[in-house]
Order: structure tokens, then C-alpha cells, then sequence
């Protein structure tokens, strides 16, 4: 396991020489650092990130953990529980797990974005009431596959809640990621989302995805061509050059 990182450990530093700014480890071209106001947040926020998500020039997780005063970053697999994970005492029954897992957009109760769902994935009778219980949320940072990996090497997320989003805009991402759900957002998105609607505070929102659209514009400002999206290249050569050895 990757050796964990919380958010004490990006505090400001000098732009080191090869140009990647130490808090949010981007190029210097695209860091929206000198941007980022924290914002106090009520509601607790944990993203465990998979190793194998890590070094991408367009991810978030990091550059969410700085936007809020109660955030916690970490990297690895797993970890043995909720404490562990936080660093500090924590209730799991009193925090939700952000995983859409099999939900379907058309699963979810008319009219919500937001759904508490039971362990069986089917949403619970109560929502308001489920949703003020909560404490905190756990968000999975990597790809679909990624975070299924997170959710089941981490079995006290069980004890907790689980929560899914249907927003109604896509990802301020466009064709710079390709998503197997259009209902896709970023790490950064889908925190800022949950964290405004559970607090009833919009700002949270706004805030976090002026510096995301900051991000984008720089990132698209360096790139001469318009980036093809992101994804396996295509194998253009010929069939008898992709044959392995002879046996």
C-alpha cells in the first residue's frame, strides 16, 4: 500500500525546480493554488485515491482536499478502518460512502439527485432523515474499476451509508476524459455537489468549480492541438507485429 498523504502534508511550499507546484503536485502551467480560499466545512470529507490513479495531470482529489478545512487525502488499497483512514476517531455509521456501484439513472426516486441507499442498494424509505444523520463521506478517487477495487478491499464501509448522485449537467470534463457513464464526474465535482446539497450551501459548489474550470482553461491554453480524448490509443500496427514470440 502506497504510503498514506492527508492534507496536512500539502502545506505551501517553495515551487520546486522542475516546475510542479508541491501542494497539488501539477505542472506549475496548470496549479490553481494561488486561487484556493478553504472553506470551512461542516461535513467531514475523506477521498482515498488508488495508487494507480496518481500522476494524472488532470485529476482533482487533491486540489478538493485543499479547497476544504476538514479534508483528509490519502493513497493506498485499503486501510483497516474508518479511524484508521481519518486518522481520528469516527463513527462509520454516521459517515456515507459516495460508490454508485450497479444504480442505474433510471433506479433512482422521481425527482432526486441524491439518494441514501440501504445495504442491498435500494433506496431507503427516509431520505431527509437518513441524510441528516451524516457526519461525513468517504469519496473514491480512480476509475470505475478503481473504486470498485477501494469498495470491496474495505469492508468497514459496509457499516456506513451509501450514497449516488444523478446530477442533471455533465462534467465540466467534456472530451478531455472519456467516462463509461455520461453521468460521470470528477472527484472534485462529485464532492462539491454532495458537500452543497448536505450542508444547503451552494457556495461550496460554486467555489470548487470556478477553480476546476480555472484548471481546464490553462490546461487547454497549453495544448496547440485540441487533446484528443484521453484513453488507450488505438493500435494501429499491422496484425503481425502485434503476434507475441513464437513458441
Amino acid at each position: 500500500m502506497t504510503d498514506p498523504l492527508d492534507t496536512d502534508d500539502l502545506a505551501p511550499e517553495p515551487v520546486a525546480a522542475e516546475d510542479e507546484c508541491p501542494r497539488c503536485l501539477k505542472p506549475v502551467a496548470l496549479c490553481v493554488c494561488d486561487t484556493v480560499v478553504p472553506i470551512e466545512n461542516r461535513i467531514g470529507l475523506l477521498i482515498l485515491q488508488h495508487p494507480q490513479e496518481q500522476a494524472k495531470e488532470l485529476g482533482t482529489a487533491r486540489l478538493t482536499a485543499l479547497h476544504l478545512t476538514d479534508a483528509v487525502f490519502k493513497i493506498g488499497l485499503s486501510w483497516p478502518s474508518l479511524a484508521a483512514a481519518l486518522g481520528r476517531p469516527a463513527d462509520p455509521k454516521r459517515w456515507a460512502v459516495l460508490y454508485l456501484g450497479s444504480m442505474r439513472p433510471e433506479d433512482f426516486p422521481p425527482g432526486r439527485e441524491l439518494v441514501v441507499l440501504d445495504r442491498k442498494g435500494a433506496p431507503l424509505p427516509e431520505q431527509e432523515a437518513a441524510l441528516d444523520e451524516i457526519e461525513g463521506v468517504v469519496v473514491l478517487d480512480g476509475t470505475w474499476s478503481q473504486a470498485k477495487t477501494l469498495w470491496w478491499r474495505n469492508a468497514w464501509m459496509l457499516k456506513g451509508r451509501r450514497i449516488a448522485l444523478k446530477p442533471q449537467r455533465p462534467s465540466l470534463y467534456g472530451k478531455l476524459r472519456r467516462e463509461p457513464r455520461h453521468e460521470a464526474l470528477s472527484t472534485l465535482e462529485s464532492s462539491a455537489f454532495l458537500l452543497s446539497r448536505l450542508e444547503g450551501r451552494p457556495e461550496i459548489e460554486t467555489a470548487l468549480l470556478a477553480s476546476f474550470a480555472r484548471m481546464l482553461e490553462r490546461y487547454r491554453a497549453t495544448q496547440p492541438d485540441r487533446p484528443r480524448p484521453a484513453g488507450p490509443r488505438p493500435d494501429r500496427r499491422r496484425p503481425q507485429q502485434r503476434r507475441g514470440r513464437a513458441r
